[in-house]
């Protein structure tokens, strides 16, 4: 068939459902021209392939099951690791707010495992990071006045 034909072949059937969807039901003469271009899209669009995006993305491991005391498991090749940032960096170009977005992950999703973090904190205070001290105030400077020479 050529162009022209499956033209006159889409406006015929067109015709057809619309007269017959017309004949059972009431709508507004405004309407009309609405549902003959919707009726006629739909029949174009039968003979296109239909487009599927990307398959939908499955993690690894559940995610639920992804957060352990001593490990991580990275939801997108199952490794069990420590510290997960690093990983998605070389691995996968990823940083962690992209892993979260693109797993659906909340925003305070860990990314050491938890005993480790735990471990770091306390060396840290072990040597006394984290304190504050009190900011000394640098004495002010007093200008003094020069001299006239005469």
């Amino acid at each position: 068939m050529t162009a022209a034909t499956d033209m006159k072949t889409f406006a015929t059937l067109t015709a057809d459902i619309v007269s017959a969807y017309l004949k059972h039901n009431a709508i507004e003469p405004a309407e009309v021209p609405t549902l003959i271009a919707a009726v006629h899209g739909s029949l174009v669009g039968q003979g296109q392939p239909v487009i599927e995006g990307p398959p939908p993305l499955a993690p690894a491991v559940p995610v639920k099951k992804s957060v352990h005391p001593d490990y991580l498991v990275c939801l997108e090749d199952g490794k069990k690791l420590k510290m997960l940032k690093r990983h998605l960096a070389n691995a996968y170009d990823l940083t962690p707010a992209q892993y979260r977005a693109k797993w659906g992950l909340p925003s305070d999703y860990p990314m050491v495992a938890p005993s480790y973090a735990e471990r770091r904190s306390a060396l840290a205070k072990s040597i006394g990071l984290g304190r504050r001290t009190p900011a000394t105030v640098p004495a002010p400077i007093v200008k003094r006045r020069r001299a006239k020479r005469t």
